[in-house]
């Protein structure tokens, strides 16, 4: 087992990964309001007083906030980071009005706002590309070569020869697809359909619960149904073209399990003990950093593919509350009232707040703060 990264790495390892990927992501703010002409009062990396900072030529104040768990674009005509809107803006003379965020038209303001995700999305999928053109793609048929016994396979009727098509619906076309969609789902039926004898098959079974623990001793739980893969892992080289479809592909399962684990802890099948925040976003920066610069880049797509996904969540205060708003905007012909507006970021505001204050609670008890104080029972 690896000793876990000091202070100061772990500290230095998340900076590296949360402060480009923020900036990537205000940056699709900006880049998209620039080109709908847009003034850009700010444009922060990290939250709070500003450490340092400079105006470009056009107005924009560049800087970088001491709090670096986050940033923002400010257009002129908002109220705040969070673009909320400024009433005072329909005062302002009418060429100082057409640099106004709130003056666009409602399809320029969706794609400034949905830009931001958008970029973190990108960013993922050409790090995933990169990763596949350099060492190619894993495959082996989904055949099984044995089947623990008592295991929920066994138990299931599986058996060597069989060949997985779907899981849960999922077409199956490498033993590597399978992965995931046990592992997600301990303690959870799944059905799973298989070719034996050229007769197609359907079981259900459902995965046993494992605790695996990494190098650095994190403990997860896991689904496993206890089946072995019958032919050896083949790396397949993969062009330019392929290698971008690997890379989207790649992230869109990667958002399939985001979005699993979510409705799982909404629905109480997993613990909301297993939700994370800055503390152990910084936890697991420091140990991959430690492990080398493949696993910190892979981290680094994992993390901006988050960002791009929770954005998208239409909770206000985020860029899918903004959108979500905008979908309303567009049925009723109107915009939302500015009261309503004021009321539903509020509560947003708050919500994230107390998530935050419970996420952190989790990490410090992931770190067994808890026990060493004996708060933790």
């Amino acid at each position: 087992m690896m000793s876990s990264p000091g202070f100061f790495w772990t500290i230095l390892s998340f900076i590296l990964i949360i402060g480009p990927l923020v900036f990537v992501h205000e940056m699709g703010h900006f880049l998209v309001a620039r080109w709908f002409g847009v003034k850009v009062e700010a444009f922060s990396i990290g939250f709070g007083r500003e450490v340092f900072g400079w105006t470009d030529r056009r107005g924009t104040r560049w800087k970088i906030g001491w709090l670096p768990l986050g940033g923002y674009v400010r257009f002129v005509g908002d109220m705040n980071g969070a673009s909320m809107e400024d009433a005072q803006w329909r005062s302002l003379p009418a060429e100082e009005r057409a640099g106004v965020f709130h003056a666009k038209p409602l399809g320029q303001r969706a794609l400034i706002v949905l830009a931001g995700p958008l970029a973190n999305l990108i960013t993922a999928v050409l790090i995933l590309a990169g990763f596949a053109y350099a060492y190619g793609e894993p495959h082996r048929p989904p055949v099984i070569a044995s089947v623990a016994p008592d295991s929920p396979a066994a138990r299931a009727g599986l058996a060597a020869g069989d060949r997985i098509t779907e899981v849960n619906g999922r077409t199956i076309e490498n033993f590597q697809d399978i992965y995931p969609l046990v592992q997600d789902r301990p303690g959870m039926t799944l059905t799973v359909t298989y070719m034996r004898s050229g007769a197609e098959q359907t079981a259900q079974m459902t995965p046993s619960v494992v605790v695996s623990k990494d190098r650095f001793g994190n403990e997860y739980r896991v689904g496993r149904i206890g089946i072995m893969p019958a032919a050896e892992e083949m790396i397949r080289d993969l062009s330019l073209g392929q290698s971008l479809v690997s890379g989207v592909e790649r992230t869109g399962a990667i958002i399939d399990r985001m979005a699993t684990g979510i409705w799982q802890v909404i629905t109480g099948r997993r613990s909301v003990a297993e939700l994370g925040g800055p503390i152990k976003i910084a936890k697991v920066s420091g140990e991959a950093a430690e492990l080398g610069w493949q696993p910190f880049l892979y981290l680094a797509a994992l993390i901006s593919i988050n960002l791009g996904f929770i954005n998208l969540l239409p909770v206000p205060m985020l860029d899918g509350g903004h959108l979500s708003f905008y979908a309303v905007e567009a049925i009723q012909r109107r915009p939302v009232s500015p009261r309503t507006m004021e009321i539903a970021f509020r509560s947003g505001m708050y919500a994230l707040l107390a998530l935050m204050l419970f996420v952190t609670f989790n990490d410090l008890g992931s770190l067994g703060l808890w026990q060493l104080t004996g708060l933790g029972g």
